[in-house]
């Protein structure tokens, strides 16, 4: 797909996890006066409350009553807000950031009707036995390395010439000798985010299968190459390239500090762009693809930005779908969603920053986009499991200790 980057101004970042609302509203599948759709939202630095408010509100002016309300859920996932809700009784009715399993799909509403879903983005190989139950926006790729250009220069580090996890840590130990924390990283869900990043695109790149292969118990995260990763990133907390304190930062705090200069490189998605561009520091940063211990470069780890789906039980489910419609086909709100989180989609076109033509170029050199979709999606909770496990190894975990742990809970769930 060839797509060029709009820079984006006055806002900054975002991910894929921190999720918002606030009240219920009840009713019917007709649209009256007071009619509320209840829907979870991706919080993040740049798409704010009021980023999502004034996007809808575009909507509610071209669909007179119909009122929507944003989920406040603070700091936990989409996925575990919505079953909260699920559980008490309360369900909303649209949810992002939640990619449905065969284990989940019951939950949602079923768009393989639905003409438009089929023109989404990535809809294909989203699809579950056949049937479409998530619709999105664009497309993220997040098996990159940003990093100051100062920096490197200072510590005497060719960004180029990083192909391997060796290399990548010996550049560590020549910024950190520069005066420079080396890896930027923090809590929340950055943690287990950043070791998805590199070590997907490695195993994945190796073998795309393999978490199909994994829910199949064909193989294990112990006896793969998924060790070595956690070797590699344990190898890190060990020398100080990463800082144990730094599980106490916010997503927010962590982007800061690489911005700001207090780190060197920062492993995160294409949807650090918008952050670089709005803090006027795109010219300043590099990025370099995520190095890997196998083929180079390797596929770009990427998913679907923006997912929508329409929770089943939904108290005005025609008028969600209608709603969700809107959000993934109107060309104005993919524009604003797009631009907002640094996002791609075929047909879209945008300026680009310094940085966000490097990021085009990787991906146009990707061999492939490895999508965890369908077969290849992993089991749920297991993002959550991950970052957990990841978060050990700050307190005392061995690597063995994480990859065994990582199986014995896929083991557990059935």
């Amino acid at each position: 797909m060839k797509t060029v980057w709009r820079r984006t101004c006055g806002l900054a970042l975002a991910p894929l996890v921190m999720v918002s609302a606030v009240a219920c509203g009840g009713g019917s599948d007709q649209a009256s006066e007071g009619t509320t759709l209840r829907v979870i939202v991706n919080i993040t630095p740049n798409l704010t409350e009021k980023y999502w408010n004034d996007l809808f509100a575009k909507y509610e002016k071209a669909n007179p009553g119909v009122n929507i309300k944003l989920e406040l859920t603070g700091t936990i996932s989409a996925d575990a807000k919505l079953r909260q809700d699920l559980a008490a009784g309360d369900p909303p009715d649209v949810a992002q950031q939640i990619i449905p399993s065969a284990e989940t799909a019951q939950l949602f509403a079923d768009l393989s009707d639905q003409d438009w879903a089929a023109k989404t983005p990535l809809a294909d190989q989203y699809t579950l036995d056949g049937k479409r139950y998530v619709a999105g926006v664009g497309e993220q790729i997040q098996s990159l390395v940003f990093y100051n250009k100062a920096a490197f220069e200072k510590a005497g580090v060719d960004a180029t010439k990083i192909r391997t996890m060796a290399q990548f840590t010996t550049a560590m130990g020549d910024l950190k000798k520069a005066g420079y924390k080396p890896l930027q990283t923090s809590g929340q869900w950055v943690t287990g985010g950043q070791f998805s990043m590199m070590a997907d695109a490695g195993v994945l790149t190796a073998d795309p299968d393999w978490t199909a292969k994994r829910k199949a118990g064909k193989n294990s995260f112990a006896k793969s190459d998924y060790l070595s990763y956690f070797q590699a990133y344990k190898s890190w907390i060990d020398k100080g390239y990463v800082e144990k304190s730094a599980l106490g930062l916010t997503y927010a705090d962590g982007q800061t500090n690489f911005l700001n200069g207090k780190s060197a490189m920062y492993m995160m998605g294409s949807f650090f762009v918008p952050a670089a561009d709005a803090a006027k520091k795109s010219d300043e940063v590099g990025v370099f693809t995520m190095p890997t211990d196998g083929a180079y470069p390797s596929g770009q780890f990427g998913n679907l930005s923006n997912p929508y789906v329409v929770v089943n039980k939904s108290r005005h489910k025609a008028e969600a779908i209608k709603f969700v419609k809107w959000a993934t086909t109107d060309p104005e709100a993919i524009k604003s969603q797009l631009a907002s989180d640094g996002n791609l989609r075929s047909g879209f076109t945008y300026d680009t920053s310094s940085l966000g033509t490097a990021v085009q170029q990787i991906l146009d050199k990707a061999p492939s986009v490895l999508v965890k979709s369908g077969d290849r999606q992993p089991i749920a909770g297991f993002s959550d499991e991950l970052n957990k496990q990841v978060q050990s190894l700050y307190t005392g975990s061995s690597p063995a200790d994480a990859a065994d742990g990582l199986d014995k809970w896929w083991n557990s769930q059935g």
